[in-house]
């Protein structure tokens, strides 16, 4: 069976007092095979992305610093996340519209 790869381009994100969705799981098995993380701020940033489950976060990495011009890969070297319905991935900042997230997603994976 086909894997469908998808992906989610996040701009500007925005800080804890409103996190923002990348995305929420569309299916029983989607899994996350890559976060990128870009600071296009002048200044250094710390990024937290986590999954929520009902009212519960669960880190995937929090308070991360990121130099100005530098990014963060999340989930490499062939790593995976998998989300399940219910679940979403959020994101925030410690300074507003300074990161740019790129999530990259198997949809619907074949069991």
């Amino acid at each position: 069976m086909a894997q469908n790869f998808q992906r989610t381009l996040n701009r500007n994100i925005t800080l804890l007092a409103s996190p923002q969705e990348l995305r929420a799981a569309t299916t029983t098995n989607d899994a996350i095979i890559g976060v990128r993380c870009t600071n296009t701020s002048g200044v250094s940033v710390d990024i937290t992305v986590y999954i929520k489950n009902t009212s519960t976060n669960y880190y995937i990495i929090k308070d991360a610093p990121i130099p100005t011009g530098g990014s963060l890969e999340l989930i490499d070297g062939g790593s995976k996340v998998v989300l399940q319905t219910g679940d979403s991935v959020e994101a925030y900042a410690s300074a507003a519209t300074s990161v740019d997230i790129i999530l990259s997603v198997v949809d619907s994976i074949s069991t």
